[in-house]
């Protein structure tokens, strides 16, 4: 895949905004490999002088489709995703969808984290998608390749017209996130959730201050985001977690699957479901890296635990959902089920004696 795959030609633009101003050839470095992968007249790409961008390159294009269908083969429970960005700032070592960026020959380690893809015309694009009378108005997921609430969305701001155009459409869908930034748009949430199905997750995995500082630098902390799980539940919205990744030998013991689940009750969450560690190629080879670095210790025996493959053995992950599962209960939490997520409060009557769209309460749900 390269980024003609991705990209419609359109002009090299300036940004009052952008300090630096350099053009697409100039970021991805000399030689022909460069000037194929970014040519000015498809991809514009910016660095921002601020504190929060500082390092990072956005490559801005204009995407000729948005929503991609999931492979047959997949274990996702949906069919259809959408991603506005590649490549993500939360930096997470373990990131299953590093892989992705050499679809688009860029490094799969620090260049996922640091060269973020800005789909520009995201929202035009979708409304056209939703509008195609090929479309049939299935469930959309966003959040399952990388987050769509990282930080290049408090610079674009894409997620408000992705919203609101799947409100507009009634089509449902739903957010897997680690970003609080999702409570900017609360109330675009609730809107869409009157007229369809809106399932909101938020993922944690543990709560452990000083093992999130070393695997997901660029995230809010977890307590943070439990915080937007409170606030999204207190709205009406019910918000789930996805206890996600239950990490090997750092975040599995009793005591810090307990702290994570009383923590996650306490947020007011729908439901928990526990997700063991799963190393892909492009994450294993930087996951291990990393693990080289602080835990040496470790390796060999993450070696033979990850032998027989992407997935920790079949063994380990039924223990860890059991564990969970049963701490969960002493909390009067439980994994999801169908039926069980709150319910948002129709609309009041409009003058006139009519109502909006939605005829009575929507059930929220989990992806």
């Amino acid at each position: 895949m390269r980024w003609d795959h991705l990209a419609e030609n359109t002009p090299n633009a300036t940004d009052a905004g952008d300090t630096t101003g350099q053009d697409a050839g100039r970021a991805a470095g000399n030689g022909p490999r460069a000037a194929a992968l970014f040519a000015a007249d498809a991809v514009t790409s910016r660095t921002f002088d601020t504190p929060e961008f500082r390092g990072m390159t956005f490559h801005e294009i204009r995407a000729r489709s948005l929503v991609n269908r999931v492979p047959g083969a997949s274990r996702m429970p949906f069919e259809w995703t959408l991603n506005p960005y590649r490549g993500c700032s939360h930096a997470c070592v373990y990131c299953f969808a590093r892989k992705t960026h050499s679809y688009l020959d860029l490094d799969t380690g620090a260049g996922f984290d640091s060269q973020i893809v800005v789909k520009i015309n995201a929202v035009e694009l979708l409304r056209r998608e939703l509008a195609s009378p090929r479309w049939r108005g299935d469930h959309l997921a966003m959040g399952t390749n990388v987050d769509c609430y990282q930080r290049a969305e408090g610079r674009y701001g894409l997620m408000p017209g992705i919203i609101g155009a799947l409100r507009d459409h009634a089509n449902p869908f739903s957010i897997l996130t680690k970003g609080t930034l999702i409570l900017r748009d609360l109330e675009l949430l609730r809107q869409a959730a009157e007229v369809t199905e809106v399932g909101v997750s938020v993922s944690v995995g543990f709560v452990d201050r000083e093992l999130w500082r070393t695997v997901e630098p660029g995230t809010p902390a977890p307590r943070r985001r439990l915080d937007a799980v409170r606030t999204l539940t207190e709205a009406g919205i019910g918000c789930a977690v996805l206890m996600a990744p239950v990490i090997p030998f750092l975040g599995d013991s009793p005591d810090q699957l307990r702290a994570t689940v009383r923590a996650i009750a306490e947020a007011g969450a729908t439901s928990v479901t526990p997700l063991v560690l799963h190393l892909r190629p492009g994450a294993r080879e930087w996951f291990m890296a990393w693990l080289g670095r602080h835990h040496p210790h470790l390796v060999a025996r993450y070696e033979r635990m990850y032998a027989g493959g992407s997935y920790a053995p079949h063994w380990y992950q039924r223990q860890i959902t059991r564990q969970v599962h049963e701490v969960a209960a002493e909390f009067g939490i439980g994994p999801p089920t169908r039926g069980a997520a709150r319910r948002i409060t129709p609309p009041a009557p409009r003058a006139g004696g009519t109502t909006g769209t939605a005829p009575g309460p929507t059930q929220l749900t989990l992806l």
